[in-house]
Order: C-alpha cells, then structure tokens, then sequence
C-alpha cells in the first residue's frame, strides 16, 4: 500500500482538498530484470535436461522440456498483467471516489458519502477477509489483493480520516 501525496482529480473538482488520497497496487516480488534471469536459468536447466534425455535416445522428452518453459512462461505473464490493477481512495468533503482498474485496463468507479460510510474488516485471521466500504445500502469491496494486516492498516487509517473529516467545521 501506498500513499499517493499528489492529489488526483477522480471525478472530484480539483480544487476540492483531498483529505485522503491511497494508491493500493499488488505488490509484485520479482522484478522486471528478475523475470529474465529466472527464465534463463530456466530455459538453461530445461535445455540442459532435454539434451541430456536426447543423448540417450529418449528425443521425445525433450519436447515436453520446451513446454515447461513454454507454460512458466505464460503464467508469469498472467502474473504481471494481473499486476497492472490498482485501486485509489481519495476522500474530500463531498465523496469518497473509489476507482478500481483491472487487469485488463477497464475502470469502475463508485462515490460515497462521507458522513455515512461505514468501513468493515473480517476480522477472519484468513488471507480470504474482505474489507467493505458500505454506505446507503451500496458497499464496494476493495483491498483483495491486500494481506490482513495491509487491510486492517488501511481500514484503521480510513476511519480515521473520516473521522477527522466529520469533525472538521462546515466551510463558509
């Protein structure tokens, strides 16, 4: 999790002060340059393996020594695509904008009042717990890519924020 400090104009005027701007992103641990160390130790392993079944006459193996690489391959690519979703919170006086991006690119949008948004974590120690905004009968799931202790962090900063907002005086 991450804390955005530029405040992003979501459907909100920008002149609106954010009072809580969050930028949630899977955490991804191999890195670009990784990716490609790991898939040359990998093609180099299978390669080695297959020459080796090939040398003593057993040349179909290697064909499935390909298809290994072939299928690491293609699920580290579902893996970064599925990286590229985010979520953003951003919380002004009027809403609270929550925009969810997919891994496919596509954006959903959800706006919640403020003074009645309820915020609720399973308190389940399961990686499965969900954490809710709820408000006026509506409720947005967010966070699920997020660990328990991430969801309840975000959850405990979230609250706070809406807290210090309804404590906040009405502008003139």
């Amino acid at each position: 999790m991450s804390v955005n400090e530029n405040a992003l104009s979501i459907g909100n005027s920008p002149a609106e002060p954010a009072h809580f701007d969050v930028l949630l992103a899977p955490h991804r641990s191999l890195s670009p340059r990784g990716f490609v160390f790991l898939m040359a130790a990998v093609c180099a392993v299978s390669f080695a393996a297959g020459l080796a079944f090939y040398m003593m006459g057993a040349w179909p193996v290697v064909a499935f020594f390909g298809l290994d690489v072939l299928l690491i391959y293609l699920a580290f690519r579902i893996n970064y695509r599925h990286g590229r979703m985010y979520e953003s919170l951003r919380l002004t006086r009027g809403a609270l904008t929550v925009k969810r991006v997919d891994h496919w690119g596509e954006v959903s949008r959800w706006r919640l009042q403020p003074a009645w948004i309820q915020v609720l974590v399973d308190e389940s120690p399961r990686h499965a717990s969900r954490l809710t905004l709820r408000s006026h009968g509506r409720s947005v799931t967010i966070g699920a890519f997020l660990t328990v202790e991430e969801r309840r962090d975000l959850a405990k900063a979230l609250r706070g924020a809406l807290t210090k907002l309804r404590c906040l005086p009405e502008p003139v």
